[in-house]
């Protein structure tokens, strides 16, 4: 549970590595699916990014933990795989990531080939976004 505003250690490389649960109320008339992204921003002009995940059915108002079979996993700026990545943050203090959904009134449509980078898929969805909310979570590596 994030509600606190901290990111537990199972979605971290200092747990399972699991992916986030996510829930949301229903997008507006005209929602035909959702996307998530989780970025985390280390310094100015700097993006990281750890999940992104579009495809999502309308009728989908939560993800598990872990769950990835909800969706088409885009990419991540840690490794090469279509997944998430767990947060493995070098340094000390408390980082913050945020984590995104997006109610779209489109499927998003990628160029032959692409590999859907958060900027890729924010870019997609840039005039398909019917509504959009985010949480702010912190990890402090012990």
């Amino acid at each position: 549970d994030m509600a606190d505003g901290t990111m537990p250690i199972a979605f971290t490389c200092d747990g399972q590595s699991k992916s986030p649960s996510v829930a949301w109320t229903a997008g507006p008339a005209g929602t035909v699916g959702y996307a998530i992204a989780m970025h985390h921003v280390p310094g100015p002009g700097d993006t990281h990014w750890y999940w992104v995940v579009y495809n999502i059915p309308a009728t989908t108002l939560s993800v598990a933990a872990g769950q990835a079979s909800i969706g088409t996993l885009g990419t991540n700026s840690v490794n090469a795989n279509l997944a998430y990545a767990p947060p493995c943050s070098k340094g000390p203090g408390a980082k913050m990531y945020t984590i995104s959904v997006y109610a779209l009134s489109a499927s998003p449509i990628f160029a032959n080939g692409v590999q859907v980078s958060r900027d890729v898929l924010l870019s997609a969805i840039s005039g398909t976004t019917l509504a959009s909310s985010s949480i702010d979570v912190t990890y402090e590596r012990s």
